[in-house]
């Protein structure tokens, strides 16, 4: 009987670790969405009061970038500028096209975080995705998707590129990138 009893106990344990963790992974799931709601939530409002322009992002291109032509007379230039009002780069925005070529005494490595996984990831992937899902709905032309492209030289980024930006994304896109340069040029001054 002893026997018997021991074993009712390891069960009644498992049942209750088996509820336990069911109850954990709904907890975990419920944090998971909470933390993205607050990512979105961040993005969203710490960009708000920067009033600098970003030039548009493209994806990745294989290694030597092409001598960058110079913008055109018609192109805006808007200095994208540390909080301390150091330049990090300037950016070229014309007819929802934008070109942002960092400052001569910089070099931004796509390996520098927050780089790829936010202004990348959370805000031109994003941006691009929206509008493939709207070519998808019908609602806008396939050439009039938004795109992106990072040139660069090794690992240096040389330009972003960005077609087909929204006026409505436009402060958006400049503060992100402004917030960008500006986080990764701390962690190289940092680091030297």
């Amino acid at each position: 009987m002893a026997e018997e009893e021991k074993i009712r106990k390891i069960a009644d344990l498992r049942e209750l670790l088996e509820e336990r963790a069911k109850n954990m992974e709904t907890e975990l799931e419920g944090l998971r969405a909470l933390l993205d709601f607050i990512n979105t939530l961040l993005l969203e409002k710490s960009f708000k009061k920067v009033n600098e322009i970003a030039k548009p992002a493209t994806r990745e291109v294989p290694e030597a970038p092409p001598p960058a032509e110079p913008p055109t007379e018609e192109a805006k230039v808007v200095p994208l500028k540390t909080a301390a009002g150091e330049l990090l780069a300037n950016l070229y925005a014309e007819d929802g096209s934008m070109r942002i070529v960092p400052a001569e005494d910089k070099k931004f490595n796509v390996n520098t975080p927050p780089f790829s996984a936010f202004l990348v990831e959370r805000v031109l992937v994003r941006m691009q995705d929206s509008d493939k899902e709207a070519v998808q709905r019908g609602e806008i032309m396939p050439d009039q998707a938004f795109s992106f492209n990072v040139e660069k030289d090794g690992d240096t980024i040389h330009s972003i590129t960005i077609r087909n930006a929204a006026p409505t994304r436009e402060r958006e896109l400049r503060s992100a990138i402004r917030w960008t340069l500006e986080k990764m040029h701390e962690k190289v001054k940092g680091s030297a």
